[in-house]
């Protein structure tokens, strides 16, 4: 029933295999090593699919071996745990002790033991699936013990027995109570009556503060009620003269805002983005240092005072060690790792990560792919445990962040421009996350790179979004005026006001771009739920009619599960929406607000592991020069606080 039985290091070269369907299978073992082996996803649930085969593997740490059993999908074996558990004691006590430069040039004779622990599996198996007890015959049952005479029924004695039953079952009838004697009506009448007149009469409190109330108002007091309400003077002043001034919906040259605008930021933006900022790995050296010296003083004052009073050992107390990996120092060492060892650690870290703002689901996983690296090693000293257990987690968190592919920009919009083409962007997220603003940040240092920017107002629901995107054009304007870059105009906007088809207006827009020579188009659309099916069919069809090239996710970095469920309802839903086979999914994204969390980075873990996808930008301030690129150890020292 297994077509397929190998092992073979984390790197991919075989040891030995089983092949009893004479199949190739390299491209199912390559998928595995590629998609789970290498990016430690989904090592917790050790099973794989690919195509019509399915793949259940078991990682061996001590020797860095991987063994995997091949099957098909449609087959449900239940044996297969224990049966790579047996597989994998027979090969650590056969070839457990071939040193490292050996392994890879011995010959692995393993087909007996293999035989042999497939055989005991299956036979185990085979008990535990026995059919069950099988039914009694009808002569084995108590039915057929029944005499015809026990099942006959007398009808008197039955009547009897039911009046009998009958009499006793009657509850007993109450006791009399004395109740008043009846009231006529004329009295029910009168009673009302007196009631209403004790509601509608006002007590001596009230009446006192009735005839009192007159008395007390002063001169003033009536001046003001015989003049009558007058209108509210504000402290700031203004009169209708000012609404000119205030008024913003309309583009005017001589604009009152523009001479505010900061001309400081000009040139700030040129080049690639860089990166956040991030404490370098000195100074933390320095720190953990200084931490350990500290421990060490500490322990040798201890050992010199419990030499100098043997008899008060109980009353002497260990220094606590604070962090996270402090944790894993109390696991004795020279010991292999089993994870009943590492699971006290591990419910610590898995709350220390979900402290620092990474979903549950996710947190998990995460403790589960260290789990999976670290069982079976074998440790030597408590800080080697410390350590190892970092280098763990900072492997297994670099390696989520860093992307799979590279976007750079500002080399596509190069590229698009000697195709004569405009290079297209599309903004989409839920709202109030920032999507205009991180748009008119990127058209900033779009602009700065010398390139024009046509910005496509497809948010024709929310009152004011075009007029705020007005604004921001006029502004971005003003800092690069057309004199100054060959009387071309930078950036434009195209719009067409509310209440019209997005995709359409979007499709427009590129076909104006194309025709003026714009450079790029970014395109702002309508901030959505991610459960609003209507908005999520309207925003598939504008991404499948533009085809661009760029699909950005602007999410918040304030929030932990909620980006879980943003990220796979949207992609699912571009997916769904789309006749496609190839549908177009969301391509990187944009994290906003992250200059309000401090250390709590979690969301950009959460993000960047469900989609796979980089994080592009990271919104960092308010000013069109804050705009910064993830930097992966940045946000793992965060973490790591």
């Amino acid at each position: 029933m297994l077509d397929f039985v190998v092992i073979f290091t984390k790197g991919g070269i075989v040891l030995w295999n089983s092949n009893e369907s004479g199949k190739n299978y390299a491209a199912c073992i390559n998928s595995l090593i590629r998609g789970v082996i290498l990016e430690e996803r989904n090592t917790e649930s050790k099973y794989f699919e690919e195509d019509h085969l399915a793949v259940q593997f078991k990682l061996d740490n001590e020797l860095d071996v991987v063994y995997a059993a091949v099957f098909q999908k449609v087959i449900k074996l239940n044996y297969l745990d224990n049966f790579l558990a047996d597989m994998q004691t027979a090969f650590q006590e056969k070839f457990g002790g071939v040193g490292p430069q050996e392994r890879l040039s011995i010959d692995y004779e393993f087909e007996q033991e293999f035989r042999l622990v497939l055989g005991a599996a299956e036979e185990a198996s085979a008990k535990q699936g026995k059919a069950p007890k099988a039914m009694r015959s009808y002569n084995e049952s108590q039915k057929s013990k029944k005499t015809v005479a026990s099942m006959l029924q007398d009808d008197k004695k039955s009547v009897t027995n039911e009046k009998r039953v009958n009499i006793q079952e009657s509850p007993p009838a109450p006791k009399s109570q004395p109740s008043s004697p009846p009231r006529s009506n004329a009295d029910i009448i009168q009673e009302n009556r007196r009631k209403l007149r004790e509601k509608l009469t006002p007590t001596k409190k009230a009446a006192a503060v009735v005839e009192a109330k007159p008395n007390k108002l002063s001169a003033i007091d009536r001046e003001k009620e015989r003049a009558g309400k007058k209108p509210r003077v504000w402290d700031l002043g203004g009169n209708s003269k000012d609404a000119m001034l205030l008024d913003r919906s309309k583009d005017a040259p001589d604009d009152v805002q523009l001479q505010t605008i900061n001309n400081d930021l000009v040139g700030t933006m040129q080049g690639s983005i860089r990166d956040l900022d991030v404490e370098s790995d000195s100074d933390a050296a320095d720190s953990e240092a200084s931490e350990d010296s500290e421990q060490e003083e500490q322990q040798q004052q201890q050992q010199r005072q419990q030499q100098r009073r043997p008899l008060n050992n109980a009353a002497t107390r260990k220094p606590k060690s604070g962090g996270l990996l402090s944790y894993f120092k109390g696991i004795v060492g020279a010991k292999t790792m089993t994870l009943s060892d590492l699971q006290p650690a591990l419910e610590k870290m898995r709350d220390h990560l979900i402290s620092k703002n990474v979903a549950s689901e996710i947190a998990a996983k995460l403790c589960d792919s260290v789990a999976t690296s670290l069982e079976g090693k074998q440790m030597g000293t408590f800080d080697s445990i410390a350590n190892m257990v970092k280098e763990a987690l900072t492997q297994s968190l670099v390696r989520i962040l860093s992307p799979k592919r590279r976007i750079d920009i500002i080399r596509d919009a190069l590229e698009s421009k000697r195709n004569v083409k405009p290079y297209t962007i599309i903004f989409c997220g839920v709202n109030g996350v920032g999507k205009s603003t991180n748009l008119a940040k990127i058209c900033f240092w779009l602009i700065e790179n010398d390139f024009n920017v046509l910005i496509a107002a497809c948010d024709t629901f929310r009152a004011g979004a075009v007029e705020q995107l007005r604004t921001h054009t006029r502004h971005l304007n003003a800092l690069h005026p057309a004199a100054k870059h060959n009387n071309r105009t930078m950036v434009q906007l195209y719009e067409k006001g509310y209440g019209k088809d997005a995709a359409g207006i979007a499709m427009e827009a590129i076909k104006y771009a194309h025709d003026t020579r714009v450079d790029v188009v970014l395109v702002d659309t309508a901030g959505r739920m991610q459960d609003n099916e209507p908005l999520m069919r309207s925003l598939s069809k504008l991404i499948k009619v533009n085809n661009p090239d760029l699909v950005l996710f602007v999410g918040e970095a304030l929030v932990g599960n909620e980006a879980v469920d943003q990220l796979v309802k949207f992609n699912q839903s571009l997916a769904d929406y789309s006749s496609n086979e190839n549908p177009h999914i969301i391509d990187g994204i944009v994290l906003t607000k992250f200059d309000t969390i401090d250390d709590k980075v979690g969301a950009a873990i959460s993000m960047t592991y469900i989609t796979g996808q980089p994080i592009v930008f990271v919104g960092t301030g308010q000013t069109y020069a804050d705009l910064k690129a993830i930097n992966v150890n940045a946000v793992v020292n965060s973490l790591m606080k």
